[in-house]
């Protein structure tokens, strides 16, 4: 089954880093941001969608409440179950 989650994503290049830095605005109180990096754009997208499905999982594991979205119009993600 597929789940349909409504969670923001940002990406922004680091000149330090030298990497595509991913950040999840609703999750910033429950990790540390940035929560993951890609070499290219694409890779940071597949990275932040796998570190999504890690952390909610790990949320759900320990029955702690998912986050409010902060939904605006743009691509959802998906997270199969």
């Amino acid at each position: 089954m597929i789940e349909k989650l409504h969670y923001s994503m940002v990406i922004q290049w680091s000149n330090e880093d030298q990497a595509y830095l991913v950040t999840l605005p609703e999750w910033s109180d429950r990790v540390f941001n940035p929560v993951i990096h890609g070499d290219t754009y694409e890779e940071a997208i597949r990275h932040g969608h796998d570190a999504l499905e890690a952390i909610v999982a790990s949320a759900r594991k320990h029955g702690e409440a998912l986050p409010a979205c902060s939904c605006s119009q743009g691509r959802d993600t998906y997270l199969s179950n």
